[in-house]
């Protein structure tokens, strides 16, 4: 995937250096910032104006510290930053699309952290994998996944890391456009299977999304590059439930499926990159998957 020189997000919350995810925004400037704001008062000025500068300097500056200021950090900083275009790009294609249906998009925040982290929807550790927390409307992702995702799941490479981050921010888009509360009206009257299969359906949207964002991003900034939608189609290939829980317990229960088969993860993604309609990305009225 092309994106180095590119635009980041400024939507960006880096909790690496943080206890519990707690996350670094503290005021920058010390006594020179402090001695700033009063002469802005004193001149009639509003410090207000001078502190969000100095804020967002600040945020800016945490967004890319590496975490433990080693060699691997470096990896840490430059996958970091790469995050950060990705969701400058989703913003982008997203905001376009809601456009074209006459609404606004509201941007989702994406916390990065390390280990563990909390979130309006509970403490997370990095076991629990990258998750959109519609509780808070943020993206959470520990960036040691990416490595995961590739001596793990088999299903390395950038775009593969790409297609997650578009999946999260696809469930972000189910929340803006009523789909998630939807979904959890109707679990709340089912039994778990069926509210396992009704999972299935939003999971499998998801990637459809992921893949409308794909067709957008190389439409809008060409930025996709040989091999990317197979990296893509590999990643959604291998979290499966099926290919999970094969490797996991040496068979399948297909009731308990809550994400979907290899085949339909794989097939929902590339339907999405392919017809670039979010009209075709109905899932909850497929009966056949």
């Amino acid at each position: 995937m092309k994106w180095i020189g590119r635009r980041g997000s400024s939507n960006i919350e880096d909790a690496r250096g943080a206890s519990g995810g707690g996350g670094r925004n503290v005021f920058k400037g010390g006594c020179l910032g402090i001695i700033i704001v009063i002469v802005v008062w004193l001149l009639g000025g509003n410090p207000m104006d001078v502190i969000r500068l100095l804020m967002v300097d600040n945020a800016v500056e945490q967004h890319y510290q590496p975490a433990n200021g080693g060699v691997s950090e470096a990896k840490d900083d430059s996958l970091a930053m790469f995050v950060s275009v990705v969701l400058a790009d989703t913003e982008d294609v997203w905001s376009n699309i809601f456009n074209q249906m006459g609404a606004t998009y509201r941007k989702p925040k994406l916390v990065l952290y390390r280990g563990a982290v909390s979130s309006a929807c509970g403490y997370a550790s990095k076991a629990t994998g990258p998750f959109y927390c519609p509780g808070d409307e943020k993206i959470y992702i520990d960036l040691s996944f990416y490595d995961e995702m590739g001596s793990k799941l088999g299903a390395g490479g950038d775009f593969a890391f790409a297609y997650v981050i578009a999946h999260e921010v696809g469930h972000h888009v189910q929340k803006l456009l009523g789909i998630m509360d939807e979904y959890n009206v109707l679990s709340k009257r089912m039994n778990q299977s069926q509210a396992n299969a009704l999972t299935v359906k939003l999971e499998l949207q998801a990637d459809f999304y992921a893949g409308l964002w794909a067709h957008y991003a190389q439409k809008m900034f060409n930025s996709l590059e040989p091999g990317d939608i197979d990296e893509a189609m590999n990643a959604a290939s291998a979290v499966g439930d099926d290919r999970l829980q094969k490797q996991s317990q040496g068979y399948v229960v297909p009731d308990s499926f809550t994400h979907g088969t290899s085949a339909q993860r794989k097939k929902w993604f590339y339907k999405g990159y392919e017809t670039g309609n979010i009209k075709y990305g109905d899932t909850f009225s497929t009966s056949n998957l």
